[in-house]
């Protein structure tokens, strides 16, 4: 089994319900998130919430300050006024935090650092910036066992190492996703599945941008297109709960750690993984793993833009398709979701009727529509 990110998978979850003489800071869900995921070792090495030195680290390095390759800091933002340095406090009623420090930061120059970019233009730009400017770091421990939304889908590192080990897989490919599958995606998790003994779709479920997929939409549209596609003994599906960055390139990298600390020994990384808006170039998700050699989980990059070609009757790219484009069918997210809004079915070589289905189920399968 591959070792978690750092050597260790971090487990800091301890049942308790006695807090008399806390105090209590209310956080928002998606820092509750992050929080479960630092509690449960998705997030490993890390223990805590970054204090000031290990995010600047990260911010000029793209490491901690010990090398560990590390490039999304993982902050908690408070209110200027917020005064609690050297003490324990309830987070949320879920966590214990103990304050070691409490500190502010250059947004600007963070996010510039973060995606590359300071323009509002960018959803994760816009969202950094809205933060506070202070921001406390330390330790956390978790307090409660807390899986919604989709608990039955929320596995931790600890349960899918077990479980890729009882099903006797020695390599596994993370495969990350925020939209649902279509056949280019289906074809891919195939062509992968040649290549090790089982794959992990793990979705970002978590707070994205107006006219992304609900969450609920991205997994029953998952869920229906394993049990109908894939051999169900080689695909396990289990959610990243996680707020989505859109940071690229960084956000790439962050990515395959967290599939890494889930056991998984190689990722798959495509075409502008984890980008937005053209804000990064098509292969700079890929190429970025070139200055991480360290990483420890062996990257699979899928380079090219994908489509169906009538001619080839098959799945190709640009790089492996001889033929013209008037024979392409272009897995567009934009015709996809165009289609998706007025109810009408994608082409079956672009999306499988059974996966359509599940989607138009809801009535407005996007966010903020």
């Amino acid at each position: 089994m591959i070792p978690p990110h750092g050597g260790k998978l971090v487990h800091r979850v301890a049942p308790r319900k006695d807090f008399g003489g806390l105090k209590r800071l209310d956080v928002a869900a998606e820092v509750m998130r992050d929080v479960r995921n630092i509690g449960t070792g998705v997030f490993s090495p890390l223990e805590g919430f970054l204090c000031y030195n290990e995010t600047e680290s990260v911010l000029k390095e793209g490491r901690l300050p010990n090398g560990t390759p590390w490039t999304m800091p993982i902050l908690l933002p408070v209110d200027k006024t917020f005064r609690g340095e050297g003490d324990d406090v309830l987070l949320h009623g879920c966590a214990v935090m103990s304050v070691e420090e409490i500190f502010s930061l250059n947004k600007k120059e963070a996010a510039k650092s973060i995606f590359g970019t300071d323009s509002v233009e960018h959803p994760g730009v816009y969202r950094f910036l809205s933060l506070p400017d202070t921001f406390a770091g330390g330790k956390i421990v978790v307090t409660t066992d807390e899986r919604e939304p989709f608990n039955q889908f929320n596995l931790e590192p600890k349960e899918t190492r077990v479980l890729f080990k009882e099903r006797g897989w020695k390599t596994v490919a993370g495969f990350q996703t925020r939209n649902p599958p279509h056949t280019g995606h289906e074809n891919l998790q195939k062509t992968v599945l040649g290549l090790v003994d089982g794959i992990f779709i793990n979705p970002l479920i978590g707070r994205k941008k107006s006219g992304d997929f609900r969450d609920s939409v991205i997994l029953e549209s998952y869920k229906v297109m394993i049990d109908n596609y894939l051999p169900k003994d080689r695909a396990v599906l289990s959610i990243l709960s996680t707020e989505m960055r859109y940071a690229g390139p960084k956000e790439a990298i962050f990515h395959a750690i967290c599939r890494k600390n889930f056991g998984c020994t190689h990722f798959i990384v495509g075409r502008d993984h984890a980008g937005v808006g053209g804000f990064y170039e098509p292969e700079a998700a890929i190429e970025i793993f070139n200055e991480y050699p360290d990483i420890g989980v062996e990257i699979i990059s899928i380079r090219g833009d994908f489509f169906y070609c009538q001619k080839c009757k098959h799945l190709a790219s640009e790089r492996t398709c001889p033929h013209d484009s008037s024979y392409h069918i272009k897995f567009s997210g934009t015709k996809i979701r165009e289609l998706l809004k007025t109810k009408e079915q994608p082409p079956e070589e672009i999306m499988r009727p059974e996966v359509f289905d599940a989607i138009v189920q809801e009535e407005n399968p996007f966010v903020g529509g």
